[in-house]
């Protein structure tokens, strides 16, 4: 009798759990898709940039790069995690975008907010055409220079080649607005 209850119970909080994931994952779907638009910009932007550009970050590959090197082109800097759902769902687009801005010297980068076995994993399984750092914790603080107050993710910033903001984004990218703020540029 007691092993039947038990049983019970657990296939009731086996099926609660469930319920309560299936929940979240749609709430998440709903706010990532519902959260895209464009934020403020706010004055301060000229010492995330200048913060931005200070940075060295290990890559994908376990190397380490200078920031500084994509100075001077017109940037898509996209912050990201692998646990995201709505980042890891925009990669592919910005990866196919990058192919199509080569020749126009427009650069996307991505910064990683998760640790570097994660993204070194996630790298080397989908093939992402652009390159991504590994900021860890310190991207979430780097995104609230550039205006991300709550530290959403994804949150893209859309710089100018002399290194102005045009336009942040929070939220998973609408890939034609995108592309019509870029041939703005």
């Amino acid at each position: 009798m007691r092993t039947t209850i038990k049983v019970n119970l657990m296939k009731r909080n086996i099926w609660l759990f469930g319920v309560i994931g299936v929940l979240f994952a749609v709430i998440g779907g709903y706010v990532g898709t519902r959260t895209t638009g464009v934020q403020s910009v706010p004055v301060t932007t000229a010492p995330a940039v200048t913060s931005l550009f200070a940075q060295s970050m290990a890559d994908a590959n376990g190397g380490t790069a200078g920031l500084a090197h994509w100075k001077g082109k017109p940037m898509v800097v996209n912050f990201w995690a692998t646990w995201c759902g709505p980042c890891v769902q925009e990669m592919p687009e910005l990866s196919a975008l990058q192919l199509e801005l080569a020749p126009k010297k427009v650069q996307i980068v991505g910064i990683g907010i998760d640790s570097p076995s994660n993204i070194k994993e996630f790298a080397s399984k989908y093939k992402i055409a652009y390159p991504l750092y590994v900021a860890g914790m310190s991207g979430t603080e780097l995104s609230r220079q550039f205006g991300n107050q709550g530290g959403g993710l994804p949150f893209t910033v859309l710089l100018s080649s002399d290194g102005r903001v045009v336009k942040t984004y929070l939220g998973k990218l609408k890939m034609d607005e995108l592309r019509r703020d870029i041939s703005a540029l």
